[in-house]
């Protein structure tokens, strides 16, 4: 028999990609702080976080040309493209605990659906080499779908509007400042996940787990807490 959460019928939870659902991350830091090396800037994990992680491809890209104060070389992002492909295809997995939540999130009720910064093509790569494209297939959203990419509120909201929940029903899982701001932006509730990026990164989050073996568990407790409280994100 079926148990469900309080609310679950009524609450969608949006996943963001990389670093939540697949352990991508890590592999695009390596290929970036590689190749961003022989350019001439030797770039850190942490300015990774701060600068790179969960914005778009095109914001990246200005972002470094501003760095170097010159244009990247021509074929710089097929290159890095393929370097990744090939981590992708060796090293890339679920991240640890993530499959049996969605299981867990799946019998309690609960709606979801994913939405990255990243392209259609990239997650149906990513998703697709870890057993996760089916799952999702028609509930996947990228900023190629909207005019502005995180930090900026568009495709949260565009993903909660094709799946039929306004914002104060909508939970947003995410390991990226960009993508915890596009939250609050969209007046989402948010749960910060910090096995990987650091905790500090993500104070505007409603909450953070360090283990997706909490994340039922989170999402409870700010349902919980929005049931005696306000019913949205100030």
């Amino acid at each position: 028999m079926r148990t469900r959460g309080p609310g679950a019928n009524n609450v969608l939870i949006v996943f963001d990609c990389d670093g939540v659902l697949v352990d991508s991350e890590r592999l695009l830091q390596r290929v970036d702080m590689e190749m961003l090396g022989e350019l001439g800037w030797p770039i850190t994990v942490e300015e990774i976080y701060r600068e790179h992680l969960g914005h778009t491809v095109a914001d990246m890209v200005a972002n470094v040309e501003r760095h170097l104060g010159k244009p990247l070389p021509d074929g710089f992002l097929n290159r890095r493209d393929e370097h990744f492909a090939a981590l992708l295809h060796s090293e890339l997995h679920a991240v640890p605990g993530v499959v049996a939540a969605l299981d867990r999130l799946d019998e309690l009720g609960y709606a979801s659906c994913v939405a990255s910064s990243g392209s259609h093509e990239k997650m149906r790569m990513t998703l697709g080499r870890v057993g996760m494209f089916e799952r999702f297939a028609g509930r996947i959203f990228s900023a190629q779908d909207v005019s502005r990419g995180k930090p900026w509120p568009e495709l949260f909201l565009h993903a909660g509007q094709r799946m039929s929940f306004p914002p104060h029903r909508c939970i947003v899982v995410e390991d990226s400042p960009a993508g915890i701001t596009a939250a609050r932006r969209a007046r989402m509730r948010s749960i910060g996940y910090v096995a990987q990026t650091p905790a500090d990164m993500l104070t505007e989050a409603d909450t953070t787990i360090d283990d997706m073996s909490r994340l039922v568990e989170a999402i409870t407790e700010l349902l919980a807490h929005s049931a005696t409280g306000s019913d949205c994100t100030p």
